[in-house]
């Protein structure tokens, strides 16, 4: 099977059995998206939507968020892991957006990117998932995901995410990612693949060499 064979066939088999997959993070707003996002970092999505309620009361847009301390950020989120570090990234995020997009959240990945504790994966899923533009972001699950079904074998998330980007059609990629994610993490795990209940292992590398 030829590599553009393989991306055509988890195309297909994909848009029959997952075709609207989205993120899982609970959002109602491209600012509370990039908050959660933020907020995932080495952290479960079930915790994060289990925060977000709290943190939205308090700082219910970029204005009142830029106008808190770090300190007051870490009381809400300090069950998420790395709460120092995030609440400081958070503050210093709404500053920004406040004082140079007029409190509007950027809709490029280029203007995202310049926030901070936003990197390309955090500014490629907000643009995907709000604005549909297609772009793949590259966490560890679909990192794992992409070397096991033999996708790529880029040796960093950037590398990775150009080879999806190429093996992708446009129409499908801000979908792609989640697909991969969401196999990633309840199939296709790190540490115990469920194999034997994995749909996808007529295409699947890993599976091949455990044969």
């Amino acid at each position: 099977m030829t590599l553009k064979e393989r991306f055509e066939a988890l195309t297909e088999w994909f848009m029959a059995h997952n075709p609207d997959a989205t993120t899982e993070l609970h959002y109602g707003s491209p600012y509370e998206l990039l908050v959660a996002t933020m907020l995932s970092a080495q952290c479960t999505d079930a915790r994060v939507n289990a925060t977000m309620p709290s943190f939205m009361e308090k700082f219910p847009d970029p204005e009142s968020l830029a106008k808190a301390e770090p300190e007051d950020v870490l009381a809400v989120i300090r069950s998420i892991s790395y709460p120092n570090a995030k609440s400081r990234h958070l503050v210093a995020m709404a500053r920004k957006v406040v004082s140079d997009f007029g409190g509007k959240i950027p809709e490029t990945v280029d203007k995202l990117v310049t926030l901070s504790g936003v990197g390309t994966k955090t500014a490629n899923v907000l643009t995907s998932v709000i604005y549909d533009n297609p772009v793949i972001a590259v966490d560890t699950h679909v990192f794992r995901v992409s070397h096991r079904m033999g996708l790529s074998e880029g040796k960093t998330p950037v590398e990775v995410e150009k080879d999806l980007e190429k093996g992708f059609a446009t129409d499908v990629r801000p979908r792609a990612h989640h697909w991969l994610l969401l196999h990633g993490r309840y199939t296709c795990k790190a540490r115990k693949p469920l194999c034997g209940e994995c749909p996808l292992t007529a295409w699947c590398l890993y599976n091949e060499k455990q044969q």
